[in-house]
Protein backbone atom coordinates (compact mmCIF):
# COMPACT_ATOMS: atom_id res chain seq x y z
CA UNK A 1 0.00 0.00 0.00
CA UNK A 2 1.03 3.59 -0.55
CA UNK A 3 0.29 6.90 1.08
CA UNK A 4 -2.79 8.65 -0.36
CA UNK A 5 -3.40 12.34 -0.95
CA UNK A 6 -6.95 13.39 -0.10
CA UNK A 7 -9.25 16.13 -1.39
CA UNK A 8 -7.84 18.39 1.35
CA UNK A 9 -4.77 18.90 -0.87
CA UNK A 10 -4.33 22.52 -1.99
CA UNK A 11 -1.40 21.71 -4.31
CA UNK A 12 1.01 23.83 -2.28
CA UNK A 13 4.02 21.74 -3.36
CA UNK A 14 5.48 21.24 0.10
CA UNK A 15 5.51 17.46 -0.29
CA UNK A 16 7.20 17.29 -3.72
CA UNK A 17 10.83 17.83 -2.69
CA UNK A 18 10.42 15.55 0.33
CA UNK A 19 9.70 12.38 -1.68
CA UNK A 20 12.98 10.49 -2.15
CA UNK A 21 11.59 8.41 -5.04
CA UNK A 22 9.62 11.16 -6.84
CA UNK A 23 6.31 9.28 -6.47
CA UNK A 24 4.20 12.48 -6.29
CA UNK A 25 2.67 14.00 -9.43
CA UNK A 26 1.53 17.62 -9.62
CA UNK A 27 -2.01 18.65 -10.49
CA UNK A 28 -5.04 20.37 -9.01
CA UNK A 29 -4.78 17.70 -6.31
CA UNK A 30 -1.46 15.89 -6.14
CA UNK A 31 -1.32 12.13 -6.63
CA UNK A 32 1.05 9.50 -5.23
CA UNK A 33 1.99 6.65 -7.55
CA UNK A 34 1.34 3.50 -5.49
CA UNK A 35 3.89 1.48 -7.47
CA UNK A 36 6.66 3.98 -6.72
CA UNK A 37 5.83 4.98 -3.12
CA UNK A 38 8.12 3.36 -0.53
CA UNK A 39 5.89 4.32 2.41
CA UNK A 40 8.56 6.45 4.11
CA UNK A 41 6.07 9.08 5.33
CA UNK A 42 8.23 12.08 4.45
CA UNK A 43 5.41 13.67 2.46
CA UNK A 44 2.83 13.29 5.24
CA UNK A 45 5.22 14.73 7.81
CA UNK A 46 5.47 18.06 5.98
CA UNK A 47 1.91 18.46 4.66
CA UNK A 48 0.45 21.64 6.21
CA UNK A 49 -3.15 20.47 5.61
CA UNK A 50 -2.79 16.88 6.84
CA UNK A 51 -3.99 15.85 3.38
CA UNK A 52 -1.75 12.79 3.11
CA UNK A 53 -2.96 9.60 4.76
CA UNK A 54 -0.78 6.60 5.63
CA UNK A 55 -1.31 3.18 4.04
CA UNK A 56 -4.28 1.29 5.41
Amino acid sequence: MAYVITDSCVACGTCLPECPVEAISEGPIYVIDPDTCIECGSCAAVCPNDAILPPQ
